[in-house]
C-alpha cells in the first residue's frame, strides 16, 4: 500500500514495522514518523494506558496529515475538550482483530458505535461518511493490528 513506503526500513527503528512489532500500540506508534499528532491526541485524552493493555484490538491511526486536514480552530477545539477527543479517537479503535486478507465488514468500536469497513485487494476504506482510505495495513503492534489512513473518522454524536 502507498502509504507503507514512509516507514522507515532500519529494523532498529522503532518506527519501522520491526520496531512497532515489540512495543504495545500507542508506544510503538510514538515511534512511528507519519502519527505524532494522532500520539499527542491519544496522550492528551489520558488513553495510552487504555490502547497498550487492551488485548487484540485493531486501531485505525490517521496520519499527521490526516489531523491537517481539519481546520486548526477546530482541531484546536476538540484536542481541548477531553470527552469529545476520547469518543473520536476510540471511534479509531475495533475491539477485534481484522485481518489483511479482508478487513471489510462492520464492526463495534471502543466508542460503542460502529464502524464499517468496505473495498477488496489493497483498496479499502473505513467509514460511513469521511471514507478514510486505508493506506498502510496490517502493521502489528505487541497487542495490536494497525492500519494507517488518511481521514480522521469522526463518529455520531
Amino acid at each position: 500500500m502507498r502509504g507503507c513506503a514512509a516507514i522507515p526500513t532500519d529494523p532498529s527503528d522503532p518506527g519501522s514495522f520491526e520496531g512497532m512489532a515489540t512495543e504495545p500500540v500507542a508506544t510503538a506508534a510514538s515511534g512511528n514518523p507519519l502519527l505524532k499528532t494522532p500520539v499527542a491526541a491519544v496522550t492528551e485524552a489520558g488513553l495510552v494506558d487504555t490502547l497498550n493493555s487492551a488485548e487484540g484490538i485493531t486501531v485505525f491511526a490517521p496520519t499527521d496529515d490526516a489531523f491537517a486536514k481539519i481546520p486548526k480552530k477546530t482541531l484546536d477545539a476538540v484536542l481541548a475538550d477531553k470527552a469529545t477527543l476520547t469518543a473520536i479517537l476510540t471511534h479509531h479503535v475495533v475491539g477485534e482483530t481484522l485481518t489483511p486478507d479482508n478487513p471489510a465488514g462492520k464492526f463495534d468500536t471502543l466508542n460503542k458505535d460502529k464502524l464499517v469497513v468496505k473495498g477488496s485487494g489493497e483498496a479499502f476504506t473505513a467509514d460511513k461518511e469521511e471514507k478514510a482510505n486505508i493506506i498502510c495495513g496490517n502493521i502489528q503492534t505487541a497487542n495490536a493490528t494497525v492500519y494507517v489512513i488518511d481521514t480522521v473518522m469522526m463518529p455520531q454524536m
